[in-house]
């Protein structure tokens, strides 16, 4: 057989292999989009909601480097420093 006749069957072999494969479970029920939504309705019971915001990049490079370092991460960290702001 020539060279080229074996990359061709090699080919043929491969996708023959992955038709055969099942479909990944990204694309069906094991989804991370359930996983959100159930992260959705834990947040509301807990009376937590989104709000967006638009800051500085200096600023978030600051925030990102403490959350770091802070035990609960972003979410705690922004609020214990909006509830200091706003207390003092």
């Amino acid at each position: 057989m020539k060279r080229t006749d074996l990359a061709k069957n090699l080919g043929l072999k491969i996708n023959g292999q992955l038709r055969q494969t099942a479909t990944p479970g990204r694309f069906g029920k094991d989804s991370v989009v359930a996983d959100r939504r159930e992260q959705r309705k834990l947040d509301q019971a807990a009376g937590l909601l989104p709000f967006a915001v638009k800051l500085d990049k200096e600023l978030i490079a600051e925030l990102q480097a403490q959350a770091a370092q802070h035990e609960q991460g972003m979410n705690e960290l922004v609020a214990e420093l909006l509830r200091k702001g706003l207390a003092g």
